[in-house]
């Protein structure tokens, strides 16, 4: 085929060149694949489901977006563009190799707990051995010319894989991702990786056509060109990235000089006879994980080759599969007795090691079918077994049908049979206005930030709301991470901190982040425990709001969905960070508290003894507004924090007066005095506020009895909206509060006492666990299942 055509008022047809056909599948390839994982979010499917069923539909039912007929496939896909389709596929899938090895952190693999390498060479050992058995079955009836050395080699290696990021994927959709489950699945995961790599480099070495002496000289020179990887290019790509300092710009000489080194040890590795993919998987392996150089690397190739050439290699593999081969009793026992051994030799074998190591029956039998998980490798195990004639046309669709059934019964059955962590528990401090009982009681805050750039106004926060008593407030910072389709997401669930923090270890900047918290807890009376949410957008409020339950939070704080830029106006981060934080003030089990941060104490941490500070709260009357009331007196009890009151009167008193007066009288006999007044208008109550822009933060509830100060109030409320305005000119922080209420916040009844039967529990059965070094944090969701108040 040529490559362009001249046009199709010159009379050609653009498919029957190379360079427009290939724009148009590549463009075909996106929309179906993203289409149908759009389909199948609902089902939680991964997304390697929905990029090889419409293949494989295609290929077997004549199916296409034009109609019911085989013509639209021969048009679009016709046999002479394959050649080009796959060699485009497997040029994304060089590098896509090339990521997995930069995300793969073998110092971390190397540090594996004993019981995650137990469960993961039993997940190996059982199912390659029944893959082996399986091979007899199937060259005794459709594989019957196979070689019979790499054929066992390839059938074990087929059933024995779990596919590392495709697992991630589904453990993020559960929730399960930071649970002991999820990392234990995970450790698994990466050592199964690293093995199934080495068998298949060992079942490639084998595939060859010529004697048993070419094989071994083919995996002694696969052994000398790893020797040569780590001896002789290790160094030189540690010289590139010593010179890549964080804070400057990586050169562009050395992005490019790596990327053609990936595919010149790619071309190596085909001409040893192995694979152009382990060329390019060991350059990513030896590259330096620590410091910018790796992040850039990921950033330059990751979306252009995940978000378009990947899917090509699906679609490739899902048009070799016809199912139409399978035909007969013989050849759909062959693929029940495939799928059988699969679950049996996974799920069996790592259900029995994790009884063994003292793991509980629910949670075995979970982490079994977890591993049973297949993706990408297992493609690309079955295309080289293809390709090498190793599989014909029969087998190579019943593995790939075995693939897609176990990882597309992976969700549904985790979900079925698992409840991780305990219930939530009834808890009585659900408010910063506490009752007489508990006024004294520690106040536990879950204070949450998107960023580095959000930590320092949030300890400088936190430090000015410490109260007097030791060990009055306890904060549990949460970086809201967002998992994203990117493959460089997994890194941030593989590569966590050695030292077992929750924060993930891309660069210094997270490094930075460790270092403050630590420092303030060990400068502050606060006690602090850092966690980490990583999920995507949509579903991450739940995360949140599950940690709030579990940790009896007594107030959240979130972020505001914008961002102070440098002329002092906001950008908004996007409609899901608002929608975020609406969400969580819906659903949240205590009082909510939005923080809009314009650079509380400046760009760091201000040291205790140098906090000086000026809080105004604007109390209207209500329950919000009591609370942050309650939030400013606290504030107050500081010495380096001076709270002023202003209360506005509206012309027509709330009907809870009573409760504003007493909240008031309290204010007054711990701090001092109140600026009151009445007010008569929206003119009366603007200027008021603008008189106090000075200070350092505003403190409001987010519902007060007064009319909006701006057309449009957003999640701020009336008042909060107008302070986080451009019309409200001011560099002040602002806090917006709202109380907790279970009858205006239906969604966090599930968490209130009064809705289930009381759990007998330890108040401060979260000492240890923040008292103690070392200790790793994370975000154990807890599973609820809607209940109603009992009358």
């Amino acid at each position: 085929m040529q490559a362009t055509s001249h046009g199709a008022f010159q009379g050609d047809n653009p498919l029957d060149y190379s360079l427009p056909l290939a724009i148009l599948q590549i463009c075909l390839v996106v929309v179906v694949t993203r289409g149908l994982a759009y389909i199948l979010r609902p089902l939680r499917q991964p997304r390697v489901i929905a990029e090889i069923i419409p293949a494989i539909l295609n290929r077997v039912l004549g199916l296409s977006a034009l109609g019911r007929s085989t013509k639209f496939l021969h048009a679009v896909f016709p046999p002479k563009s394959l050649p080009v389709l796959d060699t485009l596929a497997n040029i994304g899938l060089l590098f896509f190799l090339f990521l997995v090895g930069l995300e793969l952190d073998i110092a971390a693999i190397r540090r594996t707990g004993k019981k995650a390498l137990a469960i993961a060479l039993a997940g190996i050992s059982l199912p390659f051995a029944l893959g082996i058995g399986t091979s007899f079955a199937f060259r005794a009836t459709i594989v019957k010319g196979a070689p019979q050395g790499p054929f066992l080699v390839f059938m074990g290696v087929a059933l024995s894989i779990t596919a590392f990021p495709v697992l991630a994927r589904i453990l993020a959709e559960l929730k399960l991702l930071t649970t002991d489950l999820g990392r234990m699945a995970m450790s698994a995961a990466a050592v199964n990786d690293v093995a199934a790599w080495i068998l298949l480099a060992l079942a490639v070495a084998l595939s060859g056509d010529g004697s048993p002496i070419i094989s071994l000289w083919v995996l002694l020179t696969g052994v000398g060109f790893v020797i040569a990887i780590i001896l002789l290019l290790r160094p030189l790509l540690a010289w590139m990235a010593n010179r890549s300092p964080d804070g400057e710009p990586v050169k562009e000489v050395y992005i490019c000089a790596t990327l053609a080194i990936v595919l010149a040890a790619s071309f190596t590795t085909d001409v040893i006879g192995i694979h152009a993919l382990f060329g390019a998987f060991m350059v990513g392996i030896v590259v330096p994980k620590e410091g910018p150089f790796a992040g850039v690397l990921i950033e330059k190739v990751e979306d252009l080759i995940s978000g378009l050439f990947l899917p090509l290699y699906f679609v490739s593999s899902g048009l070799k599969t016809n199912v139409a081969t399978i035909s007969g009793a013989k050849s759909w026992g062959l693929l029940v007795l495939v799928i059988t051994n699969a679950c049996i030799g996974k799920i069996g074998g790592t259900v029995i090691t994790s009884l063994v190591v003292k793991i509980p029956m629910r949670e075995a039998v979970t982490l079994g079918f977890l591993m049973n998980t297949k993706g990408l490798v297992e493609l690309i195990v079955l295309n080289i077994g293809r390709d090498r004639k190793v599989l014909n046309d029969e087998s190579f669709a019943i593995l790939v049908l075995m693939a897609l059934f176990t990882t597309f019964i992976t969700t549904p059955i985790v979900m079925a049979i698992y409840k991780p962590a305990r219930p939530s528990v009834p808890y009585k401090r659900r408010t910063v206005e506490g009752s007489p009982s508990v006024a004294d009681s520690e106040l536990r805050v879950l204070a949450c930030f998107h960023s580095n750039r959000n930590v320092p106004t949030l300890l400088n926060l936190v430090e000015s709301s410490r109260g007097t008593s030791r060990r009055r407030l306890a904060m549990y910072a949460m970086h809201l991470v967002e998992l994203s389709e990117r493959s460089s997401a997994i890194s941030m669930v593989h590569r966590t901190r050695r030292n077992a923090m929750p924060f993930f270890n891309s660069g210094d900047k997270d490094g930075q982040m460790v270092v403050a918290f630590e420092a303030f807890q060990q400068l502050s009376t606060v006690r602090v425990k850092p966690m980490t949410a990583i999920s995507d957008l949509e579903t991450i409020h739940r995360d949140v709001i599950n940690s709030a339950a579990e940790k009896r939070a007594a107030i959240v704080i979130m972020p505001y969905h914008k961002m102070l830029q440098h002329d002092g106006t906001f950008h908004s981060l996007g409609s899901q960070y608002h929608d975020m934080n609406k969400r969580v003030l819906r659903g949240a089990p205590c009082s909510v508290a939005i923080l809009v941060d314009r650079g509380l104490g400046g760009h760091s941490q201000v040291a205790a003894k140098n906090v000086a500070f000026s809080v105004s709260v604007l109390f209207f009357g209500g329950p919000d507004d009591r609370e942050a009331l309650a939030y400013a007196t606290r504030m107050a009890e500081h010495p380096g924090v001076a709270v002023t009151l202003t209360r506005f009167r509206p012309s027509r008193p709330p009907h809870d007066e009573e409760s504003d007066e007493a909240a008031v009288e309290a204010f007054k006999s711990k701090v001092g005095a109140v600026k009151d007044g009445s007010v008569s208008g929206k003119e009366e109550v603007l200027e008021a506020i603008n008189s106090l822009s000075n200070c350092n933060m505003f403190v409001v509830g987010r519902m007060p009895p007064t009319e909006p100060l701006v057309e449009r109030p957003e999640e701020l409320g009336p008042v909060g909206s107008y302070l986080a305005s451009p019309e409200f000119k001011t560099s002040a922080s602002v806090l917006v509060i709202k109380r907790y209420d279970p009858a205006t916040n239906p969604a966090s009844k599930r968490f209130d006492p009064k809705a289930r039967p009381p759990v007998a529990t330890d108040v401060e059965d979260d000492d240890e666990e923040m008292d103690g070094g070392g200790g790793s944090a994370s975000v154990v969701p807890v599973q609820w299942t809607p209940t109603h108040d009992s009358a």
